[in-house]
């Protein structure tokens, strides 16, 4: 089967030359610091810095995994989008204090507040986390899409999946090894376009073949535009039970994302993902200065909205698609014979769409989009693994170390973590769903970095071995729950006898789970830090809110203007809204 025309492959020609093009001009301006490798020489511009946050959150987990589970599930999942607000503590709340602090890293930051072990068990994590999630994920849903696109490919005993996931690792990482965070920055400010507007041909066209808006509420029902519907578990509307059937152990699991794990357990990956996470906040630390970091975080949280209608809406219409037996084709992939979505191929939703609503010429300009995701995505957490690598374990062991050796370990250090993620992508491809997996791994990991990070600004008494206490048992927590879950994903005939240990653990709903790490850090850092003596005034003076100079405080009302305010009630206010339309 041919999908792409000779008009799409020239379209997708000419994006990757406008891409290496400013790549090219990147690399051509030197990056000869550190400074300049990693942070981009700390002189972005407010778009800049949001259209690269965008461009780096919006990758692979959306177009494959986040538009499979809108395909299965609804709007349920767009709790997770309407995080945008989280964006806005970054900018108002966090990047204050790391801006004034000039740090390169996220785990850099923790040292100044707590201690330099602290910085490195957080590096630590941090890059397990990233290989968990970011790399493989990225590279596996590469080739979901060339595998949808280009069937019929194969060379030398690999299929299009690998092939796929082998041609996007290979570009990405040109541009990101050699150009660094500059090359990364500009190239996703240009791919945040093409994807924005690619997304909403998708969904225009997808619409047009299904028969318009209102055709699409009759198929899916009222249900999928439900957001909290569907976490309710069946009988139990109106109450916080998270009871999903009348088995014995039902409160450990639920088929379903359940509404309590959302309210509670959601935010708290959210705050961590936008405000701590290296990924996402070295864009901020690149930025000019503290007015840009914060229009940057504004203009981002606005970018942050459009997910859930240029993926959401994509998702739900090739299930109506299928549901309606209007695509053929579509049916055949997603439907098994009882005329019920398969999760695992749900996840090819979003390219099959493209595959089958698309135009010639329009198809090429949306699979260039679909590519600017899986790159922008890669190379971002290529960047941030090797800053972390390199500023946070290389420049400590080789304090000594020339701006060039920085440069070359961090380069190094970008093809590790390629190679660890490929061995990766078996683990993922037994998962329920790339979303699914994706939001379980960031749910084991991230409660206790949400803690040290928040707790440690809103309180001054909080020490290093609060700290380290707190993330050695979460992320002990975090590492155990995996452990238990990887050989039930790896095989369809392992299983842990029922009502065992093992099986509670496993079988409890992730974000459940997430809440007990959660409980289980706060306590092990507060109970730990009032046990022990309290930090020294001066080691954490401007890095906590007790402990701002009034120099400090008036710099930080300086650097902002009533239109930054104003904004950021307008993105708050859109946020409700969507919350108060999609309620059935």
């Amino acid at each position: 089967m041919t999908v792409l025309s000779t008009l799409d492959w020239i379209l997708i020609l000419a994006y990757f030359t406008l891409i290496l093009g400013i790549a090219w001009w990147v690399i051509k301006q030197k990056n000869e610091t550190s400074d300049e490798y990693f942070l981009a020489g700390r002189n972005l511009g407010w778009f800049v810095v949001g259209a690269s946050i965008f461009a780096s959150n919006i990758g692979s987990e959306h177009l494959v995994g986040l538009a499979g589970s809108w395909a299965t599930d609804g709007v349920a999942m767009a709790h997770y989008e309407l995080h945008a607000w989280c964006l806005l503590i970054l900018g108002w709340v966090m990047a204050p204090f790391y801006m004034r602090s000039q740090v390169f890293t996220m785990p850099e930051f923790l040292e100044k507040r707590f201690s330099p072990t602290a910085r490195w068990v957080l590096s630590l994590i941090s890059l397990v986390a990233y290989v968990l999630t970011k790399v493989a994920v990225g590279i596996f849903a590469g080739g979901i899409v060339f595998g949808v696109l280009m069937p019929e490919v194969n060379f030398m005993g690999l299929d299009s999946f690998w092939l796929g996931s082998i041609l996007v690792i290979i570009l990405t990482g040109a541009y990101t090894i050699l150009g660094g965070l500059k090359a990364v920055a500009y190239t996703e400010a240009i791919q945040s376009i093409v994807l924005v507007l690619g997304s909403i041909l998708v969904t225009w066209y997808g619409l047009d073949a299904l028969g318009g808006w209102d055709e699409l509420r009759r198929i899916a029902g009222t249900d999928m535009f439900n957001l909290w519907k569907p976490l309710v578990p069946e009988g139990l509307e109106g109450t916080w039970s998270p009871v999903s059937n009348d088995t014995e152990m039902a409160w450990y699991f639920n088929d379903n994302y359940p509404w309590l794990g959302m309210l509670f357990c959601a935010p708290i990956i959210g705050l961590w993902y936008w405000c701590t996470d290296q990924y996402i906040v070295q864009r901020t630390l690149a930025a000019a200065n503290l007015t840009e970091a914060r229009r940057g975080t504004i203009a981002a949280a606005f970018f942050k909205l459009l997910p859930v209608f240029i993926f959401i809406i994509p998702g739900m219409i090739c299930f109506a698609l299928a549901a309606s037996g209007k695509m053929d084709t579509i049916s055949a992939a997603l439907l098994d014979s009882e005329g019920k979505v398969v999760s695992a191929q749900a996840q090819q939703a979003f390219p099959l769409l493209v595959a089958t609503v698309l135009p010639s010429g329009i198809r090429g300009l949306v699979v260039a989009g679909l590519l600017a995701a899986l790159m922008s995505s890669l190379a971002g957490v290529f960047n941030a693994s090797s800053t972390l690598f390199t500023m946070d374990f290389y420049s400590k062991l080789r304090p000594n170390a020339s701006e060039e050796s920085l440069v070359r370990i961090g380069r190094i250090a970008t093809a590790i973590m390629v190679v660890i993620g490929l061995l990766w992508i078996p683990v993922i491809q037994g998962s329920r769903g790339l979303y699914d997996y994706l939001q379980s791994v960031q749910g084991y990991l991230a409660p206790p970095i949400f803690v040290v990070f928040f707790f440690g600004v809103f309180n001054k008494k909080l020490n290093a071995k609060g700290c380290l206490a707190a993330l050695g048992v979460g992320f002990a927590m975090g590492i155990f729950r995996l452990a238990i879950d990887t050989p039930v994903a790896l095989s369809e005939d392992f299983s842990y006898e029922e009502g065992s240990f093992f099986w509670i653990i496993n079988s409890m709903f992730f974000q459940y789970y997430s809440i007990l790490i959660l409980i289980v850090s706060a306590v092990t850092m507060i109970a730990v830090s009032y046990a022990t003596e309290a930090p020294a005034f001066e080691k954490i003076k401007g890095l906590t809110f007790a402990t701002l100079s009034e120099e400090d405080r008036i710099s930080n009302r300086a650097s902002y203007s009533r239109g930054d305010v104003i904004w950021s009630v307008v993105v708050v206010v859109l946020i409700i809204a969507a919350y108060l339309y999609f309620t059935g």
